[in-house]
């Protein structure tokens, strides 16, 4: 039976994708910060903000996922270094933590798999996104550079989601005007769900993506690349 642990996974993308995995009777192991309402294998309560070190795992994980981010958008002239510095926390050294922290039980599968998530607004210029895009930026080259160095016995690979129907962006969406505003503005005409992310991670922790890695995967409803 697979393993794969979600660290984030008490609601928006991890709650959708552990729900999904363990629906499809595959073992998932949580860490968040808030108690979850799935059935996982097990279940850890740590802040990945805190100091103190992650929960020890014993045996093998196939796959990792590392959920928690941040929407700061603020306009560049009233960002303080403190809001660049706590975004790059979240996003950028709790997932450095994490990997390190297990990288040894991901060395024990035969199909090790890491999901890390960016954003549209990296490859994308956005106003208003310039602490985000700093830290998502920089998980795009984490991305590739342990592709490079953990291959060929661990992929890790990224997606960057446009805006999705999450806690998260809930001052975003809050109003039938703001909700049919982010609509519009994707060629698909409608905002991401927390599933459509939910499935291109399965696939990516899946065998059926095992000579993929190194890739960052734009599930934006064609936000980066299209203009209609």
């Amino acid at each position: 039976m697979k393993t794969t642990l979600i660290i984030g996974a008490s609601s928006g993308i991890g709650k959708a994708l552990a729900n999904k995995l363990i629906k499809e009777r595959e073992n998932v192991i949580s860490i968040s910060r808030n108690l979850p309402d799935a059935s996982f294998s097990h279940y850890y309560q740590h802040d990945i903000l805190s100091n103190e070190d992650l929960p020890k795992i014993e045996g093998t994980i196939d796959g990792l996922v590392y959920c928690p981010g941040s929407i700061n958008l603020k306009p560049f002239r009233t960002l303080k270094q403190q809001d660049f510095e706590n975004d790059f926390k979240l996003n950028v050294l709790g997932a450095i933590k994490s990997i390190q922290t297990y990288t040894q039980n991901l060395q024990l599968s035969k199909n090790a798999s890491i999901v890390l998530f960016s954003t549209v607004a990296v490859q994308t210029g956005m106003p208003f996104h310039s602490s985000v895009s700093v830290s998502k930026g920089a998980i795009e080259g984490l991305t590739k550079a342990l592709a490079a160095e953990f291959s060929p016995k661990i992929r890790v690979n990224c997606v960057a989601p446009s805006l999705t129907s999450t806690p998260m962006a809930e001052k975003l969406i809050n109003t039938p005007e703001k909700l049919e505003a982010s609509n519009s503005r994707h060629p698909l005409k409608r905002i991401g769900s927390p599933e459509d992310m939910a499935n291109t991670i399965e696939f990516l922790l899946s065998k059926n993506s095992s000579w993929i890695t190194g890739q960052i995967f734009h599930v934006d409803g064609g936000m980066s690349t299209l203009k209609v």
